[in-house]
C-alpha cells in the first residue's frame, strides 16, 4: 500500500485529527493532533490493511527560535507484514511540552522516549519508567535544546566534570607518549 492509501484511511478513519500532510523526497509525514497520537497509533497498529508494527525510530525536534515556538515529536513507523511506511509529526507546545506514551502500542518506544526526554525535555505521560537514559540524574537543562548554552561558564560546571578533568590530568602521568603541560619530550620515539 502507498502511503498517500494509508494518509487517506487515516483521514477518514480521524477526519478532524489529521492537520495535514508533507511529501518531502518520496517521503510522507502525516501532521497528527498530538492529543490523538496513542489513538491514532493503535489504529495504525491494529488496522489489518495497514499492520504498522514496527516503530523504527522516535525522536523530538526543537522548532523554537525560528518564528514558532513549538517542539514536534516524529515517529517512523514500518509494517513488516505489508512492507509500507509513514512518518508521523505531532507538535507540542513549547509551553506545554507533554504528549502521551506509545511504549503501550509498540514496546520499543520505551527507550526513545526517554532520550527525547533526555535530551529536550519532552513528557511523555503514561511512560513506565520516565527518567535520563544517557545524561546523569543531577544533570541540569536538556542539552538538544536551542536555548540550552553551548558551553556552561566555568563557575556552572556540573560538579563531577571539574572531578574527572583533575583525574584525566593526574592519569596523564602514565602515557609515556605525551609529555605533560610544561615538560619537555627528550629521547627517540
Amino acid at each position: 500500500m502507498e502511503p498517500r492509501d494509508i494518509v487517506t484511511m487515516l483521514r477518514q478513519a480521524f477526519p478532524a485529527d489529521i492537520a495535514g500532510e508533507v511529501v518531502h523526497h518520496g517521503q510522507t509525514a502525516v501532521m497528527v493532533r498530538r492529543e490523538r497520537i496513542k489513538a491514532i497509533c493503535f489504529w495504525l497498529r491494529d488496522e489489518p490493511r495497514i499492520a504498522m508494527d514496527q516503530l523504527l525510530d522516535l525522536c523530538g525536534v526543537d522548532y523554537t527560535g525560528m518564528g514558532e515556538e513549538y517542539f514536534e515529536v516524529v515517529y517512523n513507523l514500518y509494517s513488516v507484514r505489508k512492507r509500507h511506511m509513514l512518518r508521523l509529526r505531532a507538535q507540542v507546545p513549547a509551553d506545554d511540552l507533554r504528549i502521551d506514551s506509545v511504549s503501550d502500542v509498540w514496546a520499543g518506544a520505551n527507550w526513545p522516549e526517554r532520550e527525547c526526554f533526555d535530551l529536550l525535555g519532552i513528557v511523555f505521560d503514561g511512560h513506565p519508567d520516565l527518567r535520563r537514559i544517557l545524561l546523569p540524574e543531577d544533570w541540569q537543562g536538556h542539552p538538544l535544546r536551542k536555548d540550552h548554552p553551548l558551553q556552561l561558564p566555568p563557575d556552572a560546571e556540573w560538579p563531577p566534570m571539574t572531578e574527572l578533568r583533575a583525574k584525566a590530568q593526574d592519569l596523564r602521568r602514565f602515557d609515556f607518549k605525551v609529555p605533560l603541560a610544561g615538560e619537555e619530550r627528550h629521547g627517540q620515539d
